[in-house]
């Protein structure tokens, strides 16, 4: 497999923008209402500057880190896009290929093509999460459920916070539905099995799975606490890029309240806006265990395929140990919140400010 040859992050851009339709383009890039959530993504992170520290043997850095007991290169998740497959013919296949060759987490949308079957077939010796939006009854969710067990799938997300659809303006405006909402048939205001799911459906879920449980879509300390008490192992936080609930917070910006309040009794995932291995770090720094990256992805997989999304994870790790070597540490384990402190912003409008060199024509 040759690797495109790109040698900085914002390279994927503009390959993956020629190589999508318009309606593509915006289903990946665009989110809810007026995109203040998703704007906050980034400012959150953005709005965080490091304290480094000097003089230390930083001459060996590791960016190795363990999950659920899954030792990564990188403390990454590919996190679930349930249209993949309009981004590149290989769909799903592409990303679950690359995380097990370059050596992180691959966590697969439950309406990405092809499915959990032909994944894991396809990808059977490492590995593999997958993310489940309810789109039946209770006996429907546990069958499936089942099927990732059968398959040998290493953990189950289910969705939390896709109880009504975001109004997605951009696709809105252009009567535009990618293929995963179209092969749904829901209407446009949501699926009626995932608004009446509810605690009670977590408790049965957790009773009859032995598999490790994420919920993806948590966004207060609150529903954290409730998560752990009933049992879930992963708490992920996700506003969903931005693309339901309009003027939240950023994920960033909830990580620390989340952390707080688990106190170690569950691991937590974070997302929403990360492009740079200082935005990893920064998550780490706050007490996050992994990073799930969205767009990110799958601006590599429409730029090169399962081989630019490997060269995109080879680039974040370029990054990540430059960042902790700059921090004065040669692991993720010896960093704190001593290493950051609140900042004035940059601010750069658009929807690539981790990109600014795109605005110089680089």
């Amino acid at each position: 497999m040759e690797k495109p040859d790109f040698e900085v992050l914002h390279e994927l851009v503009a390959p993956a923008k020629a190589a999508l339709t318009k309606e593509t383009w915006d289903y990946l890039m665009g989110a809810g209402e007026t995109e203040t959530t998703f704007d906050r993504n980034r400012l959150g992170l953005d709005s965080l500057a490091f304290r480094p520290r000097v003089l230390r043997n930083v001459a060996n850095v590791s960016t190795r880190t363990n999950f659920l007991g899954h030792d990564l290169r990188l403390p990454v998740i590919l996190a679930p896009i349930g249209s993949l497959q309009d981004m590149h013919k290989d769909g799903v296949l592409g990303p679950s290929r690359a995380a097990a060759e370059f050596g992180v987490l691959h966590m697969l949308s439950s309406v990405a093509k092809p499915g959990l079957e032909d994944v894991a077939k396809a990808v059977p010796d490492y590995p593999k999460l997958f993310q489940l939006y309810v789109r039946g009854d209770a006996k429907w969710v546990d069958e499936r459920i089942a099927t990732a067990v059968e398959c040998g799938y290493a953990g189950v997300a289910l969705t939390v916070d896709l109880d009504y659809y975001g109004r997605r303006e951009r696709d809105l405006a252009k009567r535009y539905k990618p293929t995963a909402r179209r092969a749904s048939g829901g209407s446009g205001h949501g699926d009626p099995f995932q608004a009446a799911f509810s605690w009670d459906d977590i408790k049965r879920i957790r009773k009859n799975c032995k598999l490790p449980l994420f919920l993806k879509g948590i966004a207060t300390a609150e529903d954290a606490r409730i998560a752990v008490d009933h049992g879930i192992e992963v708490v992920y936080v996700s506003n969903h890029g931005g693309r339901q609930l309009d003027h939240g917070l950023g994920g960033i910006e909830v990580l620390p309240e989340v952390v707080d309040a688990l106190k170690g009794s569950a691991k937590v995932v974070v997302d929403g806006g990360f492009y740079r291995g200082t935005d990893i770090v920064k998550a780490m720094i706050l007490g996050a265990d992994a990073v799930g990256l969205g767009r990110l992805q799958g601006l590599a997989l429409a730029a090169g395929g399962e081989a630019g999304v490997v060269r995109m994870l080879e680039l974040l790790e370029i990054e990540i140990i430059s960042v902790l070597g700059l921090l004065g540490v040669t692991s993720f384990a010896e960093l704190d919140r001593t290493y950051i402190t609140k900042a004035t912003p940059m601010l750069r409008p658009g929807s690539f400010p981790a990109f600014p060199l795109l605005k110089e024509g680089y």
